[in-house]
């Protein structure tokens, strides 16, 4: 019989449910809006959730316990349990990712790939830039999604690491409120705020529930003179027309304005080996005193529901997205030879002018064919993304100064750069897609799962400047790629099976379509293509106290850009990339008060055809790819109202250059949380974020290494009414 509690924003209440609080808690609770929660439903930091369908999975509905696939699910209980603040964080919960926010650079790694590999959706919708998954923060979201390996067949181009999808609140039918305050190191001031009402109706037809979810940070950095202001809204309606039509319309802004970015810290001279840094200049900012990064965002989506019967139903789905992104910085920093001075170099203004819009029409079919239970979802996607980016640079040296004490000038003091933007060149990718996806039942307990998608996607290019013979006044490329998977689920045990697939991917030779330039495309007239072969298992155990995924997986990429043996002044679409890998994800409720959950992977990634200055890199490791990522969340509640969490990161060394002769080390970080329930609405939550004090690098580059957060404290109140 069901337990029934009260949702996620009661803190102690998501971290280890209703059915172990006394008896007279229970009673208190039943003034509050009450959801359904099964006795055995996973918890947070406890047994993994392989039962609930994933949207970025399957367009079947399918939970990850009946993909053939990596599917990990990091839903709103995970994330206020592990205290993620925004959606980089949310991704530490995905087996072997590993992502940074370097404000001109947002990197995401995933089996053995880059962010130009790796599909970052919204919602279901892919932009094809990764500078548009800059890290938003959390309280705006439902749950993160990610599907590991190739994936085009599902979300387009640019998914052959896997694919990522950020999924925002909308209406649940139910009345709430929840808000939250937090305070904590660098004058870290946050305030957020939801409230979920019926606002028309009686629960049937007719009825109309409304949301709003709202958030506003402001800190300083932890560098010098560097200062985060961000604000994120989300609102949607949700309406029930009757007739089996629902309909949902949804806007979000995000606002994010940093004054004087970190970009850096130049490593210590010689630069080979493993990368050192000063520890005095650990906390400097070489960055103009006026740089600047700010982005505004804003979505709009429809979505309209068509429930035709019980085996058909249909989705449309029409959405637009706009995007400003301006930036004024200096950005580069280097030692001289004897360590004794910083050159300061790259001064940058540029603009990036986005914006996107489509329409996808679905549906899916649940019937059979030869007495076989087969399930069908088709669907024709259409979308145009069109960018002008307005780059004004110059590489020469800044200025030079000392490594400890020193001021830096205002941007457009920089002799050379002056204020306003010139557009370089518009970029227009049109893509249109048709869609397939089956689940057919071949026996009770065997399923085959296949899917096809087959694309055309036109990419015009525009010059708005100087024509000449590299860089003509238009250029016209077009791409037609076809990618699928097929797999096996196999129930061979009850709580248990074993799957296998094949599934292929198609990625733009430049990474991004939305950004290339003349030189990417024109002598470059194919895909890179990509294919990787998985095999695993997922199951319960120790009487449903544990759920554990096993995956091994081979990719392999083809066409890769690299240059031309002959002419190194040339790319050829000749090279080729490999990565296999093993992922383990376990989960753990051993008793009512300890829940554990981890994940280890290893990855072997390389490079099998590449060269670089006429220099074969074959066998070498791709760079910011970690072969050992590794992450463990133990949660222990002392008493019903107070419960402690720690957790544990380990990420390996990575190489900061394609002939890996730099490197960072592996380390270590240790998160820690304390959470009080003070009554049935009120709940205090303290954490201290990377305890020990680690000098890491998140991202590390020749010459440079953009390192991690030192420690933090903050405490949040959070209040349900």
């Amino acid at each position: 019989m069901p337990t029934l509690s009260r949702a996620p924003a009661l803190g102690l209440l998501a971290l280890f449910g209703a059915a172990h609080l006394p008896v007279q808690a229970q009673t208190a609770m039943s003034s509050l809006p009450l959801i359904e929660v099964a006795d055995d439903a996973p918890r947070p930091n406890g047994r993994i959730d392989l039962d609930t369908p994933a949207d970025t999975a399957s367009r079947l509905g399918l939970t990850p316990r009946e993909t053939p696939a990596s599917v990990t699910v990091v839903n709103r209980s995970v994330l206020d349990a592990r205290g993620a603040q925004n959606t980089q964080e949310a991704l530490r919960a995905v087996p072997g990712v590993t992502a940074h926010d370097a404000p001109g650079n947002v990197g995401v790694s995933y089996r053995g790939f880059g962010s130009g590999s790796i599909a970052q959706l919204f919602n279901g919708i892919n932009l094809q830039y990764s500078i548009a998954a800059r890290p938003v923060d959390s309280w705006i979201y439902d749950r993160v999604e990610a599907i590991g390996g190739p994936s085009s067949f599902l979300f387009g181009s640019g998914a052959l690491g896997g694919s990522i999808n950020y999924i925002t609140k909308t209406p649940e039918r139910s009345d709430f409120a929840e808000a939250q305050l937090r305070l904590g190191t660098q004058n870290l001031k946050e305030a957020s705020f939801g409230l979920n009402r019926r606002i028309a109706g009686d629960g049937g037809a007719g009825s109309h529930y409304a949301r709003i979810d709202v958030n506003h940070r402001d800190a300083n950095g932890w560098t010098d003179g560097t200062k985060n202001k961000s604000t994120q809204l989300a609102a949607s309606l949700l309406s029930d027309f009757g007739g089996g039509v629902k309909h949902t319309l949804a806007y979000e802004y995000q606002d994010e304005d940093v004054t004087r970015p970190y970009w850096g810290t130049p490593v210590l001279n010689p630069a080979g080996g493993e990368m050192r840094i000063d520890r005095g200049t650990r906390f400097k900012n070489y960055n103009s005193a006026d740089g600047l990064y700010a982005q505004r965002v804003q979505w709009l989506r429809s979505v309209t529901e068509w429930q035709a019967s019980d085996a058909l139903q249909f989705r449309n789905t029409f959405y637009a997205y706009d995007a400003l992104r301006d930036y004024r910085n200096v950005e580069n920093y280097r030692y001289n030879a004897r360590n004794t001075a910083v050159i300061r170099s790259g001064a940058l203004l540029q603009r990036h002018d986005q914006d996107v819009w489509g329409n996808r029409i679905e549906g899916i079919y649940r019937g059979q064919i030869g007495g076989l239970k087969s399930d069908w979802s088709f669907g024709l996607d259409f979308s145009v993304n069109r960018q002008t980016r307005f780059p004004n640079s110059l590489s020469g040296t800044v200025s030079t100064v000392n490594p400890y004490v020193f001021a830096t000038e205002r941007f457009f003091d920089v002799p050379g750069m002056t204020p306003g933007f010139r557009p370089d060149r518009n970029n227009k990718v049109r893509t249109t897609a048709l869609y397939l996806e089956n689940r057919t039942a071949l026996q009770p307990s065997l399923r085959l799962v296949t899917a096809l998608r087959h694309e055309r996607i036109d990419l015009d290019l525009v010059n708005r400047r100087t024509v000449d013979a590299s860089n003509p006044a238009t250029f016209h490329r077009g791409y037609q790629p076809t990618t699928g998977r097929i797999g096996l689920v196999w129930d061979f045990a009850p709580g248990a099976n074993l799957y296998a697939q094949y599934a292929t991917a198609a990625d733009p030779p430049s990474g991004v379509l939305s950004t290339a330039s003349f030189a990417d495309v024109r002598n470059n007239s194919e895909l890179t293509t990509g294919q990787q072969v998985e095999v695993g298992t997922k199951l319960d155990f120790w009487q449903g106290k544990g759920t554990a995924t096993l995956a091994a997986y081979s990719i392999r990429r083809k066409n890769i850009a690299t240059q031309d043996p002959v002419n190194s002044a040339l790319t050829v679409l000749v090279g080729e990339q490999s990565s296999k890998g093993v992922e383990l994800a376990l989960g753990l409720q051993p008793t009512p008060q300890w829940s554990l959950q981890g994940n280890l992977t290893y990855v072997d990634a390389r490079y099998e055809q590449f060269r670089q200055g006429g220099v074969s890199l074959a066998g070498r490791t791709p760079t910011n790819t970690p072969a050992v990522v590794a992450n463990l969340w133990v949660s222990y509640a002392f008493t019903p109202r107070l419960q402690a969490t720690a957790g544990v990161r380990h990420v390996g060394k990575v190489y900061a250059d394609a002939a890996n002769t730099m490197h960072w080390p592996g380390y270590t970080l240790l998160d820690l949380g304390l959470s009080w329930q003070v009554n049935r609405t009120v709940t205090v939550v303290g954490r201290i974020r990377n305890a020990t004090d680690r000098v890491y690098a998140a991202n590390v580059g020749a010459g440079f290494a953009y390192l991690g957060a030192p420690r933090t404290a903050d405490v949040s109140l959070r209040v349900s009414f």
